[in-house]
């Protein structure tokens, strides 16, 4: 892929992680990870979208992640099935040593991201979306069933899926569609049980005098998650209550449940219930605006007090 690695490090010398769209180099900010922003360099011609992690401290973690990030795309694209946008790679050293570290895709139209489309489209078609989107997933557990030796997960939310041949004048979903699968960046697999990415890095987003009490308590259990589809599928479906479509989600359950049973009856999933959603949905969404609240408090303490740079972009108040 043609990357612009001067720009990249251009931006690093400049980086304003509390208001990322007005630095030196401007950017237009695609989306919010936990630990990452997703933004296009608006200087650069190349149609991509860069994902900054900056959560690496030595080249043997760089080396790993680059392993198992391809490894994964690989295994979802040639073993699996799924379209992905093109991927890539980009990572230097800044001029502080610092490790910069960048998963790159082909950027697709943000309009064509199922969070989007579901604004756009009937509820009808929404329940299209989600059955398609059931249908890529159950490719991934199947290969898992298949292969002992090789665990496959994945972040199954409708905003990691967009539509291919999207219409942004004519938005339609129909059984005919088809979708890519976008988030790869955390490399979502095992083999002979032993995690492929060091996922304890994904921790350094943070604050320090957290780190080992999540490490001890919520690490695994989060992690985990990914690998179970009924809980995966549990995520999705709760997903439409942040997305401000509470009314859907009797309706989804139903879907999933109907699909479970027709569908991927060799998978032996126990029915989802409309209260442990809404339980999970609660928990999971307490849990967020706590950690967002820690974070806000370190990145003030290292910004106004200890006057460091914060690496991590965080995301404003979202709506639930």
């Amino acid at each position: 892929m043609n990357i612009d690695i001067e720009l990249l490090k251009k931006l690093e010398k400049c980086i304003n992680t509390e208001s990322p769209e007005i630095g030196e180099v401007p950017i237009k900010v695609l989306g919010y990870g936990e630990i990452s922003l997703v933004f296009e360099l608006l200087e650069d011609p190349a149609n991509l979208a860069y994902k900054r992690i900056p959560i690496f401290d030595n080249e043997k973690q760089v080396k790993r992640h680059i392993w198992a990030y391809n490894e994964y795309n690989r295994l979802l694209i040639e073993e699996v099935g799924l379209n992905l946008p093109q991927y890539d790679i980009a990572w230097f050293k800044d001029d502080n040593d610092k490790i910069q570290f960048y998963c790159v895709q082909e950027k697709i139209n943000p309009e064509s991201v199922g969070n989007k489309v579901i604004h756009k489209i009937s509820n009808q078609e929404i329940e299209t979306l989600v059955l398609l989107a059931m249908r890529e997933m159950q490719k991934v557990w199947t290969y898992s069933k298949q292969h002992k030796t090789i665990d496959l997960g994945l972040d199954g939310q409708i905003s990691n899926f967009a539509l291919i041949n999207y219409d942004i004048n004519s938005p339609r979903v129909d059984a005919e569609s088809k979708l890519y699968y976008l988030d790869t960046s955390t490399p979502m697999f095992r083999i002979n049980s032993k995690e492929a990415m060091e996922a304890v890095l994904f921790l350094k987003s943070a604050p320090s005098f957290l780190r080992w009490l999540l490490k001890a308590l919520f690490l695994e259990e989060t992690v985990g998650r990914y690998y179970d589809w009924r809980k995966v599928t549990i995520d999705l479906v709760a997903n439409f209550f942040k997305e401000q479509k509470p009314e859907l989600v009797p309706n989804l359950i139903r879907l999933v449940n109907k699909f479970f049973k027709e569908e991927a009856p060799e998978f032996e999933i126990e029915p989802i219930s409309l209260e442990e959603v809404q339980k999970y949905y609660k928990s999971d969404a307490n849990m967020w605006v706590i950690f967002q609240s820690v974070r806000r408090f370190d990145r003030y303490l290292k910004t106004k007090l200890l006057k460091k740079q914060y690496d991590f972009y965080l995301p404003g108040k979202i709506k639930r």
